[in-house]
């Protein structure tokens, strides 16, 4: 039921699902006008996409960590397949598609995994105020991640779920936003060049210096790191026990 009021409510789900159901109607108003050759050489490509998805599927399936990552990845191979098995149809119709799913692109976006867990979204202001506030030495886990990058919505559940598992009184977790506050990206020496190439980047603070951070600083190489994945983000953790 959750998953059905999203589907409904998010532009970026309801779009990719008016789009794909189109393929059906379509589908089924042209059959009476292909050729019985087209039609089968259609059937067969068609079983040919659906089998070649489910195995798709189920290997990302084991492979990713989050559903927002998961569900990315199905949305792709679907565009791909559709804009395939439009194209045996008519070039016309694939072209169609491609305009579409450019249009969703550029009007919409996958929506975040909302949950914060124990984390807290904090300002770059309050960041500093709870890095310095206090005597006691204390930790801070902070996720820099911002909304339009693709690679942080597909880790935006890793975060709260760890915050949940390994959150204590001298261990916190706090997100930034940095497409709200942009200018904490270079206070912090997160590159925002590319595509958001370093987001998510993860800093371990203890009291206001840091410790350690994924992915490391690397200037030579700024566009290029290693996915994040629920193991990376925890880094280090050993430090705080």
């Amino acid at each position: 039921m959750e998953w059905l009021n999203q589907m409904v409510s998010e532009p970026y789900y309801l779009s990719h699902f008016l789009t794909f159901f189109s393929y059906f109607i379509l589908r089924t108003s042209t059959t009476s006008l292909l050729s019985p050759h087209l039609t089968h050489h259609l059937l067969h490509r068609e079983i040919q996409a659906v089998l070649a998805f489910s195995v798709l599927a189920l290997l990302k399936l084991v492979r990713q960590e989050t559903w927002e990552a998961f569900i990315a990845d199905m949305l792709f191979f679907a565009k791909v397949f559709l804009v395939a098995l439009a194209l045996v149809i008519d070039y016309h119709l694939a072209l169609w598609y491609l305009g579409a799913f450019f249009v969703i692109y550029i009007l919409t976006q996958q929506p975040a995994y909302q949950g914060l867990g124990t984390s807290s979204k904090l300002t770059p202001l309050q960041l500093e105020a709870l890095l310095t506030e206090g005597n006691i030495s204390r930790f801070w886990l902070v996720e820099f991640r911002a909304s339009c990058s693709p690679a942080s919505i597909c880790t935006s559940r890793c975060f709260p779920e760890l915050s949940i598992t390994y959150s204590n009184k001298k261990l916190s977790f706090g997100i930034v936003d940095l497409g709200l506050f942009p200018n904490a990206a270079e206070k912090f020496g997160i590159y925002l060049g590319g595509s958001m190439g370093q987001l998510p980047t993860y800093i371990l603070f203890e009291n206001a210096a840091e410790v350690a951070r994924i992915p490391q600083l690397d200037f030579e190489a700024k566009s290029s790191r290693p996915p994040i994945t629920k193991v990376h983000s925890l880094f280090n953790l050993i430090l705080v026990n």
